[in-house]
């Protein structure tokens, strides 16, 4: 296991050098980004701390591939579980301490437990069942998305009700965030190009019954913690439809973004402009009509 980690570190090693880094530089560079724009989005924002979580569970999607995990059971066998609960705390350690010392105890209990929960998500290469959706009209990301996640669902709105309970407007925002952030990974990986080129449409039509299609089935998901906290919380419903709204415009923009750098996944330069507009939200004005562009021009090669 330890061999495990080591390779990991210096697979990371090596992506810094593809982009012309010293692996010291980049490990201190990213750092020194880490620390301001941290900094910067406590002293910006009310929700500062939630926000940092989805943040932070933004990066352990991609360590919950079903492949992935099947590969580290056959090596792993018995200690599988023990790898990928390390792997997660590892990715969420730097967002931890940072909350550690803004003195966020609760937020850094929800971040570990979170964490560690993720690491059951990848249930289906254990044993097969179904799961009964609503989305079977246009069923790729959501029908296989909310399969292998709806734990997270549960948790979400199980906090919902904890927050009612315990009158913590601030969790149930939360709640509410990580619906939105469950639904943004569906749209991490890029499908088999088959999937797109069987499409009649150009690339804006493509994009925009993409887009239709995300809003609907995130509103069925996302209702139930809406419509529940809207009626407790009724005196702040104009701060529920704000971020259901904000929700929304980054799921438009992970969608972007999927297709702008299709068919291979997200870059590390397109997840630090993520990064810094969830610190600065005024930055998508910039930053839509740039994934706009690129995406109509990547899906122009397999839409014609």
């Amino acid at each position: 296991m330890k061999n495990y980690f080591k390779l990991q570190f210096v697979m990371a090693n090596r992506k810094l050098l593809s982009f012309g880094i010293h692996p010291a530089i980049g490990y201190f560079l990213l750092l020194l980004l880490y620390v301001l724009l941290s900094e910067l989005l406590f002293y910006k924002k009310t929700f500062a701390p939630y926000i940092y979580i989805i943040i932070a569970l933004f990066f352990i999607p991609k360590l919950s591939d079903m492949r992935r995990n099947d590969f580290l059971k056959i090596n792993f066998g018995g200690r599988y579980l023990k790898v990928r609960i390390l792997e997660n705390l590892i990715v969420v350690l730097p967002f931890a301490v940072f909350l550690i010392c803004k003195q966020q105890i609760l937020p850094t209990f929800l971040l570990i437990a979170i964490a560690i929960s993720m690491t059951f998500l990848n249930f289906k290469t254990d044993y097969s069942i179904t799961i009964p959706t609503p989305f079977g009209k246009k069923p790729f990301e959501f029908t296989a998305g909310f399969r292998n996640t709806f734990i997270l669902f549960m948790i979400a709105y199980a906090l919902a009700v904890i927050a009612i309970a315990v009158n913590n407007f601030n969790l149930g925002v939360f709640s509410l965030m990580l619906i939105f952030f469950t639904i943004v990974c569906y749209y991490l990986k890029p499908e088999n190009e088959y999937f797109v080129w069987s499409y009649s449409f150009t690339p804006a039509k493509f994009l925009i019954e993409k887009i239709k299609t995300a809003y609907l089935y995130s509103l069925y998901l996302c209702m139930p913690a809406l419509m529940l906290l809207s009626i407790f919380y009724f005196e702040h419903i104009d701060i529920l439809l704000l971020f259901a709204l904000s929700g929304y415009l980054y799921l438009t923009v992970f969608i972007l973004i999927k297709y702008a750098a299709y068919p291979r996944e997200m870059d590390l330069v397109q997840g630090i402009i993520i990064c810094v507009t969830l610190v600065f939200p005024p930055a998508l004005i910039a930053v839509i009509p740039l994934f706009v562009s690129q995406s109509v021009n990547r899906l122009k090669v397999f839409l014609k």
